[in-house]
């Protein structure tokens, strides 16, 4: 592994002044999962780690039914879930946490540094995408809100600009009749990364046959993760169906960009889209049915 310099920083303007002066020499350490392994096997040069572990702002695991998720981007993913009332109200985002690497991962990987890391398959993007969540960014300037749908712009690059930070995720309080879902194609039973994934959050009217509003994204299947607002949109105000679903899911499809490489075929992963996607809605609306 290549030398580089630690530093704990202890308050955001802190943190903010370090990145402004070492630019793109430093990064920002949080669980580590991924930034670690990625200089011990020198797929990125960092001269200075600075480690926001001790800053408050960054540990802030705050839920509300009124007001709604606040989730720091260093909290781990095994905090999150181990929440019964977050569980509740976003089991989508708990469908991912719980399959982010191993139990041991979960131990230290935050859903903050998996959405920074900006892999193009990460499994915690396509849950923060339909639940609507927004990142809270600090930087020289101040404080910005980004939509998390454009956080990422290509393979492990993101909007950060120099000197800027994610301290939070806001996710907004789930209205009623709602839910989401997430799931996954992986080669292997577990600790695999996905060769497909799909989210989608509904909101379903009061007698729970009717879709009022749904949210579908994808992992995988391009160079960021994807926000299908089309495939999204024509669900609004639709009867539950299957020809409704499945006309959600083609136009998933559509957008999709896949590759072919050693983990599947382009072919295999559009398939995979429609398959995905289908599940997911039915998941969540299957949960919105369920709960009493």
């Amino acid at each position: 592994m290549q030398d580089f310099s630690y530093i704990s920083a202890k308050t955001i303007p802190e943190a903010v002044a370090l990145l402004d002066e070492k630019g793109e020499s430093a990064r920002v350490l949080a669980g580590g999962t991924d930034l670690i392994v990625q200089v011990r096997e020198a797929r990125r040069d960092v001269d200075w780690m600075i480690d926001i572990k001790s800053i408050p702002e960054v540990n802030a695991l705050d839920y509300t039914a009124d007001t709604g998720l606040t989730l720091g981007a260093a909290v781990e993913c095994y905090k999150i879930y181990a929440v019964d009332a977050i569980c509740d109200a976003y089991p989508g985002l708990i469908d991912a946490t719980q399959i982010i690497g191993g139990t041991a991962i979960q131990g230290r990987a935050a859903v903050g540094g998996n959405l920074c890391n900006a892999s193009p398959a990460a499994d915690a993007i396509p849950p923060l995408i339909v639940l609507n969540a927004s990142c809270v960014i600090a930087g020289p300037n101040g404080e910005r809100e980004v939509p998390v749908e454009a956080f990422c712009t290509a393979p492990g690059q993101t909007v950060l600009e120099k000197g800027e930070m994610l301290v939070s995720l806001k996710v907004p309080a789930p209205k009623s009749n709602s839910s989401s879902f997430y799931l996954r194609f992986i080669p292997r039973n577990e600790m695999d990364i996905a060769v497909v994934g799909a989210g989608a959050s509904v909101v379903l009217d009061d007698t729970k046959q009717r879709i009022v509003s749904a949210r579908i994204a994808l992992a995988a299947v391009a160079p960021t993760p994807l926000f299908a607002a089309e495939a999204s949109t024509l669900l609004a105000g639709r009867e539950v169906s299957d020809a409704a679903i499945d006309e959600a899911a083609q136009a998933a499809q559509a957008i999709a960009r896949p590759i072919s490489d050693m983990r599947g075929t382009a072919a295999q992963r559009t398939h995979l889209v429609g398959v995905l996607t289908r599940r997911a809605l039915n998941g969540a609306i299957q949960r919105v049915q369920d709960a009493a």
